[in-house]
This record gives C-alpha cells, structure tokens and sequence, in this order.
C-alpha cells in the first residue's frame, strides 16, 4: 500500500468498512509508516475537536489547538457543511 491509497482507505478505515484483507494491508502500512501515522492521529483529532464545536458551541477549544483550524470549524459550521 502507498501513502497515497492509505489516504483513500482512511474514511473507510475509520468507519470499520475495510474488509479483512485491506485492514490487514492497512494495519501493515502503518507498522512501516510513521508519516501515515501522525497523519491518522491528525485527522482523528481533527475529527474529535470538530464534534466537539459542533456538540456544543459554547465549549472553548483547549489553548493549544492553532487558531486557523478553530476559524476553518468555525466556518464550516456557519456554512452547514
């Protein structure tokens, strides 16, 4: 598997929609990958703080998250993405 094609696999990995054999070649991507790494734990964050604004609006964003990703929430959110 390449960088590439993990990327295209992440939803679906996320989801649990991966079959057997595309997880097993996930997972060892991974194993050899640490760039694919810190980006799956990237987006996981991303995904987790975008539930979060969204969840509850009033609830601050902790002092270390960069101020562009809270205005780009902050834009999706008003434009109903």
């Amino acid at each position: 598997m390449t960088c590439r094609e993990f990327v295209e696999f992440l939803m679906n990995y996320l989801d649990g929609a991966l079959s057997e054999a595309q997880r097993v070649t996930f997972d060892a991507h991974m194993d050899e990958c640490p760039g694919c790494v810190a980006y799956l734990d990237s987006y996981r964050e991303t995904i987790r703080l975008g539930k979060c604004m969204c969840d509850d609006p009033e609830n601050d964003f902790p002092d270390d998250v960069p101020e562009k990703l809270v205005a780009a929430i902050l834009a999706a959110r008003s434009s109903g993405l």
